[in-house]
């Protein structure tokens, strides 16, 4: 097949690992793969592997709706003729269909949907476009049948949706490829064999919730547990988690490693792995997590349930109860718990 993957940029985000991970694993099975991104972030860029004869194009848009993006993108369609269209979010999907119409190609589109709440006004707005836009669309891709519910619910359709859940390359992800790595990483960041070390994999934004872990290490280090918390990335809230740290008197506890190209080796350095999002739809940093052996405590959102057997393989809390989150992690803090649960993971 030939095959145009199209996102909104190539920030560090799930949906865009997601797709370039796609189109990776397809060009590398022979097929035709193509990559267009709308807004110039090219941060993923040098993951990009379409093969012989692929290509990667920015559409430079300098605005929510650029003319002259959606005019590049139909010059790409007139002359790539795919045979089909991958659109990620809704975002890129909406230039996809327009550039669809101005090219006047009959080419079907899909789209994957990685969204389950919109918290912002800007976002729910860009939602009623969405709704006007998706009964376009020949494929729509849901990633949770928990996902699929929710927007169900809200009148989210088109003539064709399929539940398709995330996946993980777990030859990518072996753990004991990454052992001596992790073991560097806990001592860079001073973490002793006894510690019990939680990471989180995640960018620094309000809806990932990291001040609900530090608030749980402050609490496991009250109840004796060594605990520590590995955040793994940056983001926009990395000063205000820094003074939480600070005000809960446990930043001597808590390490920040920054965007990282290469995550394996600091999720391998992990006992267990927290997501305390208030939104997802089927975390990508879950289940990588769960491919290096770690168990996951997962807030109860999204396709969390579909993808973890609570008490088997991790956890799965209420949103935003501190102390059910506190609870699983204690449990974890057990060696003789943890390891067998990673096993499952």
């Amino acid at each position: 097949m030939r095959l145009l993957f199209v996102t909104g940029s190539l920030v560090h985000g799930g949906a865009e690992r997601h797709s370039i991970t796609l189109l990776n694993r397809l060009a590398e099975r022979g097929h035709d793969c193509h990559a267009a991104y709308v807004k110039n972030d090219p941060s993923q860029l040098e993951r990009l592997h379409p093969g012989p004869g692929g290509s990667v194009a920015c559409l430079h848009a300098q605005r929510f709706l650029d003319r002259r993006a959606v005019a590049r993108l139909a010059a790409q369609l007139t002359v790539l003729r795919p045979s089909a269209v991958v659109a990620a979010n809704d975002y890129a999907a909406m230039y996809a269909l327009l550039a669809r119409w101005l090219a006047g190609v009959a080419v079907p589109l899909v789209a994957t949907f990685h969204s389950t709440r919109m918290r912002t006004l800007r976002e729910q707005a860009k939602m009623l476009i969405a709704r006007a836009l998706f009964p376009r669309l020949d494929c729509l891709v849901f990633v949770s049948a928990n996902q699929r519910r929710y927007w169900g619910r809200r009148g989210l359709w088109t003539r064709r949706i399929e539940v398709i859940h995330n996946g993980v390359d777990t030859q990518a992800f072996r753990p004991a490829a990454f052992a001596g790595e992790a073991a560097e990483v806990r001592r860079r960041f001073g973490m002793a064999p006894a510690d019990f070390v939680v990471g989180m994999l995640a960018v620094m934004r309000p809806e990932k919730n990291h001040v609900q872990l530090l608030d749980a290490v402050a609490a496991l280090r009250r109840l004796g547990v060594p605990a520590r918390a590995l955040l793994i990335g940056d983001g926009p809230l990395r000063p205000a988690i820094e003074a939480r740290a600070r005000a809960l008197g446990v930043d001597a506890f808590v390490a920040i490693t920054g965007f990282q190209d290469e995550v394996r080796p600091h999720v391998a350095a992990c006992d267990a792995v927290a997501l305390c999002s208030d939104t997802e739809a089927f975390s990508l940093a879950a289940i990588e997590a769960m491919a290096m052996g770690k168990p996951v405590v997962h807030s109860d959102v999204g396709g969390a349930r579909e993808m973890i057997t609570d008490g088997h393989d991790g956890y799965v809390f209420p949103v935003g109860d501190d102390d059910a989150l506190v609870h699983c992690l204690v449990r974890l803090a057990d060696p003789a718990r943890a390891r067998p649960m990673g096993a499952g993971a």
